[in-house]
């Protein structure tokens, strides 16, 4: 069995890589240790890189289309890691479509199932698109504030179902996104419920799926009961498992027959299925051969899940954390250090010289003197990053 170096330090400056390359144009200057964008600084996997180098041996890179080999790929991962069973038929799996990114794909639903002024909902804090695609679609977005539970996020169900009478649309970020928490299928049943006696649409984006960290247990939205698998619209991609972000490889899953006609229609009438030749191709190798090395990295992400707890606890007492269960993101509180936001978002970043994603980015001030922090690196950079922060601290 090979063993795969996570401890390995990746040089990505100058190669257009944004987690690096845009510091000065996100956060004014160059020389910060970024943390923010939630992309990992390992090594894409050497069968991933493989694959892509044997496509280059043939000089052509014309036209291309998902091959027979490749949709087997994405249903056997989903069946064997989700319990999603598909019907095969025709030369695909006709519950799956690809799409060529997940912030996409949750932009064409709105377009494609809802109009102008209708009521969108969201649980906050949570990733940024998941506000903006709303508005800036000129949809209403409806916003139900997480509540914080035995050191995780949870769900005011109380709220959630006040607010979410008269909304055409639900978008969950399941795991949930910023700070990594497991929804159960207890929770998720009880979404379905609520979701189902009000018609609202499902989406679940379960781009962070695969990244559920060992002793937690992923369960994907459509499986927990009839009423999701009905009402739902479910978005993975193997983007973010194995570092392969850049090349815009998603998938889309809908077990309702009427609803995957309206909405698969409309992408093809978009022509976005066509993806790109290297997106398929390391697609395919990833969910093929990725099982060992996704392993050992989910092991590696709880050893630095491990040392982040273990470093506030006896260093930065005063910083709350929300402890990922799934991803490599984690939710910092630094309210009782007893700065104001803009104070402490300029000495993070101009003494710390550390780069975080900005708490109100998610869901505006009520998340003050919040950031997200990525911790898929090396465990060098991230006590690098830690040491900063508490000597500023």
């Amino acid at each position: 069995m090979k063993k795969y170096n996570f401890d390995e330090i990746i040089d990505r400056r100058g190669t257009d890589c944004f987690k690096w390359d845009a510091l000065p144009s996100m956060y004014g200057r160059d020389d910060l240790l970024p943390m923010w964008v939630a992309d990992m600084d390992f090594r894409s996997p050497d069968f991933v890189m493989d694959a892509i180098r044997k496509r280059c041996d043939h000089d052509v890179l014309g036209y291309t289309m998902p091959s027979k080999s490749y949709w087997n790929a994405v249903a056997g991962w989903l069946e064997k890691h989700y319990g999603i069973v598909l019907g095969e038929e025709r030369e695909h799996y006709e519950e799956l479509h690809f799409i060529p990114g997940i912030v996409a794909g949750i932009a064409y639903a709105l377009l494609c199932l809802t109009q102008h002024g209708d009521k969108v909902m969201v649980t906050t804090p949570v990733y940024p698109p998941f506000l903006n695609l709303p508005k800036e679609s000129q949809r209403t977005l409806v916003c139900s504030p997480l509540k914080i539970e035995n050191g995780r996020f949870a769900i005011d169900f109380d709220d959630f179902e006040q607010k979410i009478d008269g909304c055409k649309l639900f978008i969950m970020s399941n795991p949930h996104n910023p700070a990594g928490t497991v929804w159960g299928a207890e929770v998720l049943r009880r979404i379905a419920e609520i979701c189902e006696r009000h018609n609202v649409i499902v989406i679940s984006d379960e781009i962070h799926a695969d990244l559920t960290l060992h002793g937690h247990k992923h369960v994907s939205y459509s499986t927990v009961s009839d009423k999701a698998k009905n009402h739902s619209i479910t978005f993975m991609a193997p983007s973010k498992t194995f570092n392969i972000a850049g090349l815009g490889s998603s998938v889309c899953y809908i077990a309702n027959r009427d609803l995957r006609k309206r909405f698969f229609g409309w992408l093809d009438a978009l022509g976005v299925a066509g993806g790109n030749i290297f997106a398929f191709t390391a697609a395919e190798a990833a969910f093929a051969e990725g099982n060992e090395w996704l392993s050992q990295m989910l092991d590696y992400l709880k050893g630095n899940v491990q040392t982040l707890k273990t470093f506030v606890d006896e260093k930065m007492p005063q910083v709350k954390v929300v402890l990922p269960e799934a991803s490599y993101l984690a939710w910092l509180d630094f309210a009782a250090c007893g700065y104001e936001h803009k104070t402490l978002a300029d000495k993070l970043i101009n003494e710390a010289m550390v780069a975080l994603n900005d708490g109100t980015t998610f869901g505006g001030d009520a998340y003050k003197c919040c950031f997200r922090m990525n911790l898929g690196c090396p465990k060098a950079l991230l006590v690098e990053g830690l040491e900063k922060i508490r000597r500023v601290l």
